[in-house]
């Protein structure tokens, strides 16, 4: 009884510890029980920041799960009470006592716990999963799925009745944290995924979930022509000034260019204006003598 306790506790506190929020922390990212769709897991993680951060959150999400059974296994424990640490870790990772009772939906926490407990049942899980998310295009169907499952995979493979009431109690709260998913699928309004892209870039590039009463602000057109056409006016400014600049120079130089060749060329100019005067000969006139009169 005091091992049941103790490992029921530890694997509790382990999964008290949110990936999701501790990452954002960490790292100076958007809080991920405010931003995006509100929910401390890796699908959201994955919105807000991209596929480094929410690969470590999802890393982290499946070790919380697999490390408190491992212990059990490590200590001897039966697999009754290894079974109620499995729910205990992804208890603890839906209601975590750090961070105000509210965490994720227990996935990757429950894969993890599984894959501790019988490494094929959390093999047959994950490929459910793939398997259900290729036909349906949901990613939250096929976690719903998937998670059902585990219990009855456990009885084919195990072949243990008292194992079945805690896996069961898994399922159940993963059907609750996806209660919303589950409305939107009935209305028909739930995101799909396209594995063409890859699974994680589409579920990156999903909406994210905003509340009904949120006020979304209007934007405001007049106020922002108003800051662009400075702007423009001082790149006009900018570009104009080096070409006024430019043939300034150029006319500097050209104009004493000119003004020294104008010089070098006016003794030219004048000496062939000047020409060379001519003096006419002149011609003299014969005398003409009047005959006298007899």
């Amino acid at each position: 009884m005091t091992l049941f306790l103790f490992l029921v506790i530890l694997a509790y506190l382990m999964g008290s510890f949110c990936s999701a929020i501790i990452v954002c922390r960490v790292f100076g990212l958007p809080d991920p029980t405010v931003e995006g769709s509100k929910n401390p897991g890796a699908t959201n993680v994955l919105r807000l920041a991209g596929k480094k951060y929410a690969a470590l959150v999802m890393v982290g999400d499946v070790l919380k799960g697999t490390i408190p059974v491992l212990i059990a296994k490590a200590l001897g424990a039966t697999p009754v009470t290894i079974a109620f640490t499995a729910l205990a870790a992804v208890v603890g990772h839906m209601f975590p006592v750090f961070f105000k009772f509210k965490g994720g939906k227990g996935v990757a926490t429950a894969i993890g716990a599984l894959l501790g407990f019988h490494f094929i049942i959390g093999v047959l899980v994950a490929a459910t999963w793939l398997l259900v998310a290729n036909f349906s295009r949901y990613s939250s169907l096929a976690s719903i799925v998937s998670i059902s499952l585990s219990p009855f995979y456990t009885l084919l493979l195990v072949g243990q009745l008292d194992i079945f009431p805690p896996l069961f109690f898994i399922a159940l709260l993963v059907l609750y944290k996806h209660k919303n998913n589950i409305n939107r699928l009935i209305d028909g309004v739930e995101p799909k995924i396209k594995f063409k892209q890859g699974v994680i870039k589409d579920i990156m590039e999903s909406p994210p979930v905003i509340n009904e009463n949120e006020e979304i602000p209007s934007p405001k057109p007049v106020a922002h022509a108003a800051k662009t056409e400075p702007v423009q006016a001082k790149e006009k400014t900018k570009e104009k000034k080096p070409k006024s600049k430019a043939p300034a120079k150029d006319t500097k130089t050209t104009k004493t260019a000119t003004r020294k060749t104008s010089k070098t060329e006016e003794p030219v100019t004048k000496a062939k204006a000047t020409k060379p005067k001519t003096t006419k000969p002149k011609v003299a006139k014969p005398k003409t003598t009047k005959p006298k009169e007899e």
